[in-house]
C-alpha cells in the first residue's frame, strides 16, 4: 500500500466520521435512538460508519504499524474492536455504548486523523 493510498483511505475516514458526527447530534440521550424509527436509523448509518472507519483503520495499519504510535491516547484497538463487534454481533448491540462513542469518542478521533493525514501528506511531498 503506498502513502497515496494511505491518504485515500484517510480522507475517506475523515469523511465517515464528520458524518457520524452531524448524525450523533441527533441524540441528547441514549434513547434517542431507539424511540422511533428515525433515531433508529440513525444508529443504523453510525454503525455502519464504524465498521467503515474500523476496517479501514486495520487495512492501514496492516501496512504500517507505526502510523497511530503518535497518538497513544486514541484507543485504537478498541475501534477496530468495535468494527468487529458491530459485524458479528450487531443484535447484541447496545445503543448505550453507541451513544458514549458519540459523546465521548468522535471528537478526539476527528482530531487525530486529521493530524495523521496531515503527516502522512506531508511524507508524499
Amino acid at each position: 500500500m503506498s502513502d497515496e493510498q494511505i491518504v485515500m483511505l484517510l480522507e475517506q475516514i475523515l469523511m465517515a466520521l464528520e458524518s457520524v458526527q452531524r448524525k450523533c447530534a441527533y441524540a441528547q440521550r441514549e434513547d434517542d435512538f431507539l424511540e422511533n424509527e428515525t433515531g433508529q436509523e440513525k444508529l443504523d448509518s453510525i454503525c455502519m460508519k464504524l465498521i467503515g472507519v474500523g476496517e479501514s483503520l486495520k487495512r492501514i495499519e496492516r501496512f504500517d504499524q507505526s502510523i497511530f504510535q503518535r497518538y497513544p491516547d486514541i484507543p485504537w484497538k478498541k475501534i477496530k474492536g468495535i468494527r468487529d463487534f458491530l459485524s458479528h454481533h450487531y443484535f447484541d448491540l447496545d445503543a448505550g455504548v453507541i451513544f458514549d462513542i458519540c459523546q465521548h469518542h468522535i471528537d478526539p478521533l476527528l482530531k487525530a486523523i486529521k493530524e495523521i493525514l496531515k503527516d502522512v501528506q506531508h511524507r508524499t511531498r
